[in-house]
C-alpha cells in the first residue's frame, strides 16, 4: 500500500542508518516491522508480569531461549 508521510529529515536519516538500508521504503518497512514486534513482546511480558497468562518457564529456559534468538 502506498502512503504519503511527513517525516523529519534527521529521523529518516537515523532510520536509514540504523536499518542499514539504502532506500527509504525498505528502511521504513523494516523499522515498522521491528516496532510492531517490540510492541507484541511488551504486551506479552506485561501479561506475564500481571499473572494473566499461564506461561511457565524457568529462568534457565528463558535465558536459553534469549541466547538462541540473538544473532
Amino acid at each position: 500500500m502506498r502512503v504519503t508521510l511527513d517525516i523529519e529529515e534527521n529521523k529518516l536519516k537515523s532510520i536509514l542508518k540504523l536499518t542499514r538500508q539504502r532506500k527509504k521504503s525498505p528502511a521504513l518497512a523494516q523499522a515498522l516491522d521491528e516496532f510492531l514486534e517490540h510492541k507484541k513482546r511488551q504486551t506479552f511480558l506485561a501479561k506475564i508480569m500481571a499473572g494473566k497468562t499461564d506461561y511457565r518457564a524457568s529462568n534457565e529456559q528463558v535465558e536459553a531461549r534469549a541466547s538462541f534468538e540473538q544473532p
